[in-house]
């Protein structure tokens, strides 16, 4: 690969940094506000590194990325970090900084396809009510941050001021969240009465 500029090594360690923290790539736009450059310069910079070799993009949104897992300096990186969540507070933003216990680091293949454009978090699991899905006490869930989720996805959500993950299903109107082990009990919401914070996507465990 061919050698950088110092503002194109600023700007690939930019990359980086954000796709670690955010779990997806920056737009033009938002490489622009972070060197304080015209959105055409910073497309300029990024012609340039995908000229040398560091960079893929396409016309796609967020479609930027690494190539080969270049990072800082030219080195090898193949991790993502994101933010392990403590108690989640009704009304607060959902990564507001005193919500945040840690920032953990793992193999992003873990991820399943189409999870870019989501902010991933982390969330401690305690207990065993979700047992029979896999998921143990002790337990980290990563989840993609979104509001909308389907009937059958394994939830993060807050009802009044606690958090739980739960299966999501409707009945009667009413928002069910099931768990997967028959020693614990549904419950059933009016839907006004459940935030849906994100959907589980992956789990990490440590032995």
């Amino acid at each position: 690969m061919k050698g950088l500029t110092s503002k194109q090594q600023e700007i690939l360690d930019f990359i980086d940094e954000f796709m670690r923290r955010n779990g997806m790539a920056p737009t033009v736009y938002e490489i622009g506000d972070q060197f304080g450059i015209r959105s055409a310069t910073a497309f300029a910079h990024l012609r340039a590194l995908q000229r040398k070799g560091y960079v893929n993009r396409s016309s796609k949104a967020r479609s930027l990325s690494l190539v080969g897992g270049v990072s800082r300096a030219g080195q090898a990186s193949f991790t993502l970090s994101v933010p392990l969540l403590g108690r989640i507070a009704a009304g607060a933003p959902l990564l507001a900084e005193e919500q945040v216990e840690k920032h953990i680091v793992f193999d992003p293949g873990l991820l399943p396809r189409g999870t870019g454009g989501h902010k991933i978090f982390a969330l401690k699991v305690f207990g065993e009510s979700m047992r029979d899905l896999g998921i143990l006490d002790g337990d980290t869930v990563l989840a993609k941050q979104t509001s909308q989720a389907s009937i059958g996805d394994i939830v993060v959500a807050l009802v009044g001021n606690e958090t739980t993950v739960k299966s999501l299903y409707i009945s009667n109107n009413r928002i069910e969240l099931r768990p997967a082990n028959p020693d614990f009990s549904a419950h059933f919401y009016p839907a006004e009465k459940v935030a849906v914070q994100g959907v589980v996507i992956a789990l990490l465990r440590t032995y």
